[in-house]
């Protein structure tokens, strides 16, 4: 493995460990802050809001530099306000210090994508950016399960010193790994935003989102439904993290494999359509301990599938506005998120319960599926209206 790509996944697994460890500790935070869970889960949206606002926006401003002293300065902004957050004592400051985090994280990712791609031997960018993503997928099984651990034990502004602790490690493995990279080939931001003409473009965008979503609603909300409905005790949490961190890896690599064999789309739709059957099960097993248990490591192995395929069709359609492309992928992603949170809250709210966010999320990734069928249409429409013209 090439330490370039060792280095993007040492920053991956400080992201993706802060983006999930707030799941773990959702519990101790509202009870430490004296308010309800799923206002708590509001900070798990303000981060996933601030990948939104911050992936477009830094990777527009980054294109100025070369990729790696970007890379550079995203995972120095990253571990400061992820250090800070750890030392917030109100809902308010929290939630902004979570908003803050999460500004480097989408273009941390999006550029990161194109550059292991151009990192990447001939036909292996699949596996080149499967590689990054594996360090947000072992941070589910080392870095989440020890955050939330340090977190339920200690203190849970802990658990946000581990990830500044990894965001110095991150800083310090781009410096002296990634190698000098030419600035982006973008022709300026004007011209990039033309790319957001395309209506396939949109539609892998919106898919991002809403698909993902379904994932979210219910990994936001896997700390109470685990101790709540299956009736385990707190102690259990930190291991079905590590379950849950292990169906990731092992997702990831599938996803590679399938976006390899198949066209990315169609890796997407399969893993949505797997989605929704996982995400209904789970709305009946969730009762029984062994089974929640085996859920919770079935379901992040299908949500992960989608990775790799999803950020490949971003990137494919995309053409010379890859970064910005990629980027706005990642801010689809925590839209997603964000979304999966807050919606999947609602009928918590109303006191239909935890299990409720699994029919949140079978809804979402259901419309992604549609989504799916309507870019496999589109291109097929594009491609005959082709033939056409050329005959």
């Amino acid at each position: 493995m090439k330490k370039a790509l060792l280095a993007l996944a040492i920053g991956g697994f400080g992201i993706g460990m802060t983006e999930f460890v707030i799941m773990g500790i959702l519990p101790e935070v509202a009870g430490a802050l004296e308010i309800s869970i799923p206002k708590a889960g509001h900070f798990i949206s303000a981060y996933a809001l601030g990948v939104v606002v911050g992936a477009p926006l830094l990777t527009a401003f980054g294109n100025k530099w070369p990729a790696h002293r970007v890379m550079l300065m995203l995972m120095v902004w990253f571990t400061v306000f992820n250090t800070l957050s750890a030392f917030s004592n109100s809902y308010t400051w929290l939630l902004i210090s979570r908003f803050l985090s999460g500004l480097p994280h989408g273009a941390f990712f999006g550029i990161g994508a194109v550059v292991a791609g151009k990192l990447a031997k001939p036909g292996k960018d699949a596996q080149a950016i499967a590689i990054m993503f594996t360090g947000l997928t072992v941070a589910n099984v080392i870095g989440v399960p020890l955050g939330t651990w340090l977190g339920q034990n200690f203190y849970w502004g802990v658990s946000f010193l581990a990830v500044g602790v990894v965001g110095i490690l991150a800083i310090l493995s781009i410096k002296f790994w990634m190698p000098e990279l030419p600035k982006s080939n973008s022709n300026g931001f004007k011209k990039d935003v033309q790319v957001l003409k395309k209506p396939e473009l949109w539609l892998v965008i919106l898919l991002t989102t809403i698909g993902t979503g379904g994932f979210f609603a219910w990994y936001s909300y896997i700390a109470p439904l685990i101790t709540d409905v299956a009736g385990w005790n707190d102690g259990i949490v930190s291991y079905a993290m590590i379950l849950a961190g292990l169906g990731m890896v092992i997702g990831n690599l599938l996803g590679a494999k399938l976006a390899e064999l198949f066209s990315p789309i169609k890796a997407v739709i399969l893993a949505l359509i797997l989605m929704v059957i996982a995400l209904i099960s789970n709305s009946f097993l969730a009762y029984n301990q062994i089974g929640v248990l085996v859920m919770t490591f079935i379901i992040p192995v299908i949500a992960l599938c989608l990775a790799t395929p999803i950020q490949m069709a971003v990137i494919n359609s995309a053409k010379g506005s890859e970064m910005l492309g990629s980027s706005l992928n990642q801010s689809a992603f925590n839209m997603g998120n964000a979304s999966g949170a807050y919606l999947a809250g609602l009928p918590i709210a109303y006191g239909y319960g935890i299990v409720s966010a699994q029919y949140v999320g079978v809804a979402m990734a259901g419309i992604g599926i549609f989504l799916g069928l309507s870019v496999v249409f589109l291109r097929r429409h594009k491609s005959v209206q082709m033939e056409i013209s050329n005959s």
